[in-house]
């Protein structure tokens, strides 16, 4: 009887140990892609400088790429300083530090690729995919993360026109320029 005892404990073991197993894989493959989007939203996060959880949410729901996500938020902001069709020192610096101030750190990916475009204007193209990309996007998005998103994206590229304008504190913050730019851009959004 000995035998039996033994037998039947290692069979309540092995089944245990299975049952807990097939468990906490099952547990563990549920938390496997909480703990990619919790990483997605990180980096999405540092690669553009947007904090709204709910657009960060959405976007990495989407599997947008962080390198994607800085040019989208990005080319507001470059197409805004070269709305006159210039870029002067003063205004170089201005998109520098609006973009640092708007959470885009002087290490990033994406605060290198402002410098460039802040000496050499992107190729027209690169609107127009922006914009078409946004349309598709926001296909994507309730109504309200699109209003986020069009905030965040737009707001950031308004900021940084208000720190470029005006000389010496004196005039309008935007220019008409700046402000056609701002309006343009805006219409790739739906709604």
């Amino acid at each position: 009887v000995p035998m039996a005892d033994t037998d039947l404990k290692d069979r309540q073991h092995a089944l245990e140990d299975a049952f807990y197993r097939d468990d906490t894989e099952t547990y563990r493959h549920q938390l496997e892609p909480r703990e990619k989007e919790v990483a997605a939203r990180e980096e999405l996060a540092a690669a553009s400088g947007i904090s709204d959880e709910a657009v960060l949410g959405q976007l990495a729901s989407l599997g947008i790429r962080a390198d994607t996500l800085a040019a989208l938020t990005l080319i507001p902001l470059i197409e805004v300083a070269w709305a006159d069709g210039k870029m002067d020192d003063r205004e170089r610096e201005a998109i520098l530090f609006g973009a640092e101030s708007t959470g885009i750190s002087k290490e990033s990916p994406s605060h290198g690729l402002l410098r460039i475009w802040i000496e050499d204007r992107p190729a027209p193209d690169l609107v127009d995919a922006w914009s078409q990309f946004i349309r598709a996007l926001c296909r994507e998005f309730s109504e309200e993360q699109r209003g986020r998103l069009q905030r965040n994206l737009l707001g950031r590229a308004r900021r940084v026109a208000e720190a470029a304008g005006g000389f010496l504190g004196l005039g309008p913050k935007v220019s008409k320029e700046e402000r056609a730019v701002l309006e343009s851009l805006a219409r790739a959004f739906p709604g």
